[in-house]
């Protein structure tokens, strides 16, 4: 979706919610990020129609594609078969342990993150891990050189943790 975000100087782009600054403590945009779950709600549930089942897909994402993933795939009545995460955080985190779903407790989760990323710190990725961890999710968590981007060692790392969730 087309969307104004604010750290964007109210710019339109391509965006799950509006973003109104990466720091801790700075409001999320609620409406819109229940509004990009939903889209994932029934790109799920497109899939099941075609005969995939929850416990065969992922939900996974990069920067605020991450931070969607963190966010729909706890709150998910179904199992999913893992969830990823790539140089993103966590949202609306204080609401988590109210809304998460039974389903998808002990479900698989891949957290990344660059050290030099200037966008998303990587205390926020490490933040979100330590949240999903203290709710007892599974969490494989890893650390790259890199900005904000992908390097080969995570895609490789990425791929080996597929193999063993699907």
């Amino acid at each position: 979706m087309v969307r104004p975000v604010t750290v964007n100087g109210g710019m339109s782009m391509r965006a799950w919610y509006d973003i109104l600054g990466f720091n801790r403590g700075i409001p999320h945009d609620e409406v819109g990020i229940r509004a990009s779950d939903a889209e994932v709600t029934a790109l799920i549930r497109r899939e099941n129609e075609r005969g995939i089942p929850s416990s065969h897909i992922v939900l996974g994402g990069f920067s605020q594609g991450g931070a969607i993933s963190l966010f729909s795939g706890p709150r998910y009545p179904d199992r999913l078969a893992g969830i990823m995460g790539l140089s993103c955080y966590m949202l609306l985190e204080d609401l988590l342990p109210a809304q998460r779903s039974r389903a998808n407790y002990q479900t698989p989760i891949f957290l990344a993150h660059g050290t030099q990323d200037p966008v998303v710190d990587v205390r926020r990725g490490a933040e979100a891990r330590q949240l999903l961890e203290a709710g007892g999710y599974p969490v494989e968590w890893h650390t790259y050189p890199m900005p904000h981007s992908v390097c080969p060692q995570e895609v490789e790392d990425i791929a080996a943790w597929l193999r063993k969730v699907i």
